[in-house]
């Protein structure tokens, strides 16, 4: 079976408020996902897209084409990048947790992956950018993107 995933990422800063928006499409069936996050990077929110869409699937073994207009996303998976910082311990590589949760999701599915041109028309990822743009703006469901904020905590100021 083919399913086409069409994924965007936003945040108002970088970081600053973010959101993911998703658009899936499989024969007659569609369906739509987003969430904000309080604090993010755009980055972050392009790869947690994807993820999202991934971990949505109810069943594996099928055929998944992605389209992102995310180049780092994009060019991490096709060209094989992703795989190599697992050798090298993701060594200054950044969002790590997140890769780790897109490695562990990404084998039961035969994925390929397509970069689109960002705000140049295309219907579906327009859609994905107003989904993201929406959840990121939505002040009263603002999630915590727990990586994120963790990463941005330093050792001599915990108490």
């Amino acid at each position: 079976m083919q399913v086409n995933i069409y994924t965007d990422g936003a945040a108002r800063g970088n970081p600053g408020p973010g959101g993911y928006g998703v658009v899936m499409l499989s024969g007659k069936h569609r369906k739509e996902l987003s969430a904000g996050y309080r604090n993010t990077t755009n980055n972050r929110m392009e790869l947690l897209a994807v993820i999202v869409a991934l971990e949505s699937l109810k069943m594996g073994g099928l055929f998944v084409t992605i389209y992102t207009d995310s180049k780092y996303v994009c060019e991490s998976i096709e060209k094989k990048w992703v795989f190599n910082w697992v050798k090298t311990g993701f060594k200054n590589k950044k969002n790590e947790d997140l890769w780790r949760r897109f490695l562990a999701i990404y084998p039961k599915n035969h994925v390929s992956m397509r970069w689109v041109k960002g705000h140049a028309g295309n219907k579906e990822n327009e859609r994905c950018d107003q989904l993201a743009t929406a959840a990121a703006d939505d002040k009263t469901s603002l999630l915590i993107d727990e990586g994120f904020e963790a990463s941005m905590l330093k050792p001599d100021v915990l108490l």
